[in-house]
């Protein structure tokens, strides 16, 4: 039995204007329904290939914020999502998650902002603008992460170091461990080592599950980790 808080999506492509740009990305084009089977999912895949896009609908039509933060925020700064968000339902188990967080690395520095405009005497600011990028990203994950609760990460990874990558990695394993679900869009080929994560890339003209050594992150890492000369010989050659 699937109990996952979010156990799925099913696309309405009738709410979507036939001229639209998201009939033209072809990891969704006819996409009708994806279920969510594991604690962590992770969506791989080229720039541009659809993941993002699919991600924010599916944060947006669970409550959250489209520029990020817990199902509390409602601000806009710039109305950028699709109309996916109109068209996508999500499929709820019998669970109801005690938190949540939306984390979008593009739209960090306003979430920020609003959490100190939404901080007052009995909540108190954490402070994210006065620490290093990397530090607060790692922060904000760290202050956020609780048991039997939901999070959408959108490149959780984009401030974060190689060691912080590995904090991060523990951080949501442990997560998935007490109960919360993750869906996950990155490029990182150390986060994408979780074990027991379910990978959908979204290469190849079609949303389907793979093998972490079947990931171009990890192909293209190992190739140019282990055969960096010749790697960068054939690219920079003249």
């Amino acid at each position: 039995m699937n109990d996952q808080f979010i156990r799925g999506v099913t696309i309405d492509w009738k709410k979507i204007d036939k001229y639209s740009y998201l009939r033209k990305i072809k990891a969704l084009k006819g996409l009708e329904r994806l279920e969510f089977k594991k604690p962590i999912t992770f969506f791989v895949g080229e720039n541009g290939s659809g993941k993002s896009t699919l991600l924010e609908a599916i944060a947006i039509s669970y409550g959250f914020n489209p520029e990020g933060g817990t199902k509390n925020y409602n601000f806009s700064t710039y109305d950028s999502h699709s109309e996916l968000c109109d068209a996508i339902r999500v499929e709820k188990s019998f669970r109801r998650a005690k938190w949540g967080y939306f984390l979008r690395a593009e739209s960090f520095y306003n979430v920020a902002t609003q959490e100190i405009a939404y901080s007052d005497g009995f909540t108190p600011s954490e402070g994210y603008h006065e620490q290093s990028h990397g530090e607060s990203f790692l922060a904000l994950a760290q202050s956020q992460l609780q048991k039997d609760s939901v999070y959408i990460f959108d490149e959780p990874e984009a401030a974060l170091s190689p060691q912080r990558q590995l904090t991060l990695l523990k951080e949501i394993y442990d997560c998935a461990n007490n109960g919360s679900q993750f869906i996950i869009v990155t490029h990182s080929p150390i986060l994408l080592g979780i074990p027991n994560a379910e990978i959908l890339t979204f290469d190849n003209g079609k949303i389907h599950a793979c093998d972490y050594e079947d990931t171009d992150t990890y192909q293209i890492t190992e190739m140019f980790i282990n055969h960096r000369n010749q790697f960068l010989e054939r690219l920079l050659m003249k």
